[in-house]
This record gives structure tokens, sequence and C-alpha cells, in this order.
């Protein structure tokens, strides 16, 4: 009758389709190519992929483990992505499936640990990511096979040394990420091997200074990432090997004088050496003068010594000592 107001129609009917949407958070689609799945409840790695499948990404979900039989199935696959998971371990045959596989990330998991022989089946490997995991430890054994691999990212671990030629094998790395470790020191050879590497980042490790010969297996480097780490002072011609070097980051150390590499034609150092305590006095003063670098941060590069010049842009004192001679 009018005015009356009906019920609700009963819930019952939506349940069914509520529970089987809770059940399969992330459901495979037949015959496609890529899978995508960011269920943060999702702690078992989906099933029934179909084999057309070129990449998968399991990503923000509460994934912690994976079986050896995970990528069965996938003889395609060319990309892993599994960041920001809860992963604590992986098994040492998850890769066997895919030989193929060209870019892993393992970003924002719990490792502290990889099987040894966890990338013997990965030859095709270009991209590797493991950053932000609890790794403590290198094994050579890890990179004895990926001879094609050009991006090593092993950022924001707990690596407290890297290993005499541990990365001997990575004949065709281009980029080597080991910021944000415990490095305290570098092996004269711990960069053996690298010839083709042209982007290094040791960013915010506990260097307090560095062999001689730490960059002569890698002369094709171009960037070179030193900040915010304890250096006092560099060895001799350290740098001279890198004749192609056009960034070099070496801000917020302890450094009271500098080394540069050697000055190509027409090349341009882009440098920052801002927050040490520099000596502003002739040795200093005049090897910016000659090398004429690219100061990329200027108001926080001051100097500290001698009494004259303390406080002043270190820039400007150069400029002076250019004018009047040192």
């Amino acid at each position: 009758p009018p005015g009356r107001i009906l019920p609700p129609p009963p819930l019952l009917v939506l349940l069914p389709l509520t529970v089987a949407a809770a059940a399969a958070p992330c459901s495979p689609r037949p015959n496609a190519t890529r899978f995508v799945c960011t269920e943060p409840t999702l702690s078992t790695f989906p099933s029934g992929l179909p084999p057309t499948t070129l990449a998968v990404s399991v990503e923000f979900t509460a994934l912690a483990t994976l079986q050896p039989t995970a990528l069965l199935g996938l003889p395609r696959l060319r990309e892993l992505h599994l960041s920001s998971n809860r992963l604590t371990a992986l098994p040492e045959t998850l890769l066997r499936p895919v030989p193929t596989l060209r870019v892993l990330d393992l970003t924002d998991n719990a490792l502290a640990d990889l099987p040894a022989a966890i990338f013997a089946d990965a030859g095709h490997l270009r991209h590797l990511v493991l950053q932000g995991n609890r790794l403590q430890a290198l094994r050579p054994a890890w990179f004895r096979h990926l001879l094609r691999l050009r991006w090593l990212n092993l950022a924001a671990n707990a690596l407290a040394e890297v290993p005499p030629a541990v990365f001997r094998r990575l004949r065709s790395l281009r980029s080597l990420d080991l910021s944000r470790n415990r490095l305290v020191f570098l092996a004269p050879d711990a960069l053996a091997g690298l010839q083709a590497l042209e982007r290094l980042d040791l960013e915010g490790n506990r260097l307090g200074t560095l062999p001689p010969t730490a960059f002569v297996p890698t002369p094709a480097l171009c960037l070179l990432f030193l900040q915010d780490n304890k250096l006092q002072a560099l060895p001799t011609g350290v740098f001279v090997p890198l004749r192609h070097l056009h960034v070099l980051d070496l801000a917020r150390n302890r450094l009271r004088a500098l080394e540069l590499p050697p000055r190509s034609p027409g090349t341009v150092l882009d440098l920052d050496i801002s927050g040490n305590p520099w000596v502003c006095e002739c040795p200093l003063l005049a090897l910016l003068w000659r090398a004429a670098p690219r100061l990329t941060v200027t108001r926080e590069t001051l100097c500290a010594s001698p009494e004259r010049h303390r406080g002043q842009e270190v820039a400007v004192v150069v400029s002076q000592v250019g004018e009047m001679g040192c």
C-alpha cells in the first residue's frame, strides 16, 4: 500500500559473490601476456597463469614463501616483479622453468640470504634488483652465470664488505648500486672484471678511504657517487683511470684535500664537493682552477681553513685565485 516502507532485499543473494571474490583476489586471464596483482591479502603465488605470459608482477602483497614449482608452465616469461612482499627465502630451483628471464625485481622483501645456485639457470638475466633486503654477504656463486647482466642493484642491505673479485664474471655490467650498506672499506680488487661498468653508487656507506687502485678495473666509468661516507683522504691518483668520468659526487664526507680525474678535451665534470671541511690553499685552489669542473652545489661548498677564507664559498675563492694567481 502507499506509504509502506519495503524491507531491503535479503543479503544472502550477495554473499556467494562476495565470498568468491575474496577467495580469488587476482585471477589470471586466458592468453594474457601480462599478469598484475597488488592485493594486500594475497599470501599464495597465483596458479594457472597462461603459457603466453611474458611479465608477472605480484607486489605489495602478503606473499611470504614461493614453491619451487611456482613458475612452471611459463616458458616465455621475461619479467618477474616481486617487490614489497614478505619473502624471507627463495627455492634454489625457482628460476629453472624460466631460462629466458630478463628482469627480476625483489625490492623490499626480507631476504637474508640466497641459495648458491639460485641464478644458475638465469643466464639471460639483464636486470637484477635486490634492494631493500637483509643480505649480509655476497656469494661469488650468485654471479657465476650472469654474463649478460647489465644492471645490479644491491642497495639498502646489510653488506659489510665486497669480497675480492666477487663480480669478476659480470663483464657486461653497466650499473652497480651498493649504496646504503655498511661498507667500511673496499678491497683493491673488489671491482675486478667490471670493465664495462658506467655507473657506480657507493653513497651512504662508512668508507674512510679508498685503495689507490680501486678504479683500475673500471675504465669506462662515467658516474661515480661517493657522497655521505666518512672519507678523510683520497689516495694520490685514485681517479686517474677514469678518463670518461663526467659526474663525481663527494658531498658530505670529511675531505680536506681533493683528487680529480684527468680532463678529456671538450668534457665538463659535474662535481659535488659540498659539506666537506676544505683547506682553501694553493693545492686545492689551483687544481680547481685548472680542471674547471662545474660545481653543482656552491652555497654549501665552503672553506674551513685557513682563517682568512673560513666560511667563504670555494668557487669564489677559486675565481679570485685565478685572477690574481696563487
